[in-house]
């Protein structure tokens, strides 16, 4: 898959996939996107638990997961963190984007490089495991605290957000987990709803008017 670096509107880096006219982030600002939709909305909202489980779909350029490790530094549990790409990106791309994005430590970085797939990792209280791995592959019930959807949007990837693939993420949930997107598509936020989530529409980051927060009951 054919990936270029941009620039977005806060400074930090993105990919570009020309084959699917799709960015990997916002480019009103990948890392103002990041925080809001899922460390802000995301995993800051299970604070109270002793410890955190996440699954993220979509694992990228790691900047999702490098902002929840930095978060982690100023909680008390233990967060895992699972990340799920069918597609691994390249460790200088990955490298140039955290960068970007603030991580300035070479070892910290490494911990996301595509030679880390496979290989659970420890950093404080940040335990990772990146899985090379299609969502249609996976199989988790109620494993996970809160998941993190970031596939490519419906226009590009309109199956990502279809019924069968949401429900993964539901029965990875236990009771009580949640589910964050950019996303706010009416239909998204329809099959979330015929799954049995209680659905949240907020204010979206820079750029985008709402996102999609969503309660396994």
């Amino acid at each position: 898959m054919n990936r270029t670096l941009i620039e977005t509107a806060d400074g930090s880096l993105t990919l570009f996939v020309p084959a699917l006219n799709e960015h990997f982030h916002s480019t009103h600002g990948a890392l103002q996107e990041a925080d809001h939709v899922f460390i802000q909305n995301g995993v800051a909202c299970k604070n109270h638990l002793d410890s955190i489980r996440i699954l993220e779909m979509g694992l990228g350029t790691g900047i999702n997961a490098f902002l929840t490790m930095a978060w982690a530094k100023s909680y008390l549990g233990m967060v895992t963190y699972v990340g799920i790409e069918a597609f691994p990106v390249e460790e200088f791309l990955i490298d140039s984007c955290l960068q970007a994005a603030g991580c300035e430590d070479p070892l910290e970085r490494s911990f996301f490089s595509q030679a880390s797939y496979g290989k659970t990792q420890e950093l404080g209280n940040f335990r990772f495991l990146p899985r090379n791995a299609k969502w249609e592959e996976v199989d988790y019930t109620h494993e996970f605290d809160v998941v993190f959807y970031d596939a490519f949007g419906p226009r590009a990837q309109e199956e990502m957000w279809s019924m069968d693939n949401l429900e993964r993420a539901y029965h990875a949930l236990g009771t009580g987990g949640l589910f964050t997107t950019y996303c706010a598509k009416g239909q998204v936020k329809r099959n979330l709803k015929a799954l049995g989530f209680e659905i949240r529409s907020l204010p979206g980051p820079p750029g985008k008017r709402e996102m999609t927060q969503a309660i396994k009951v």
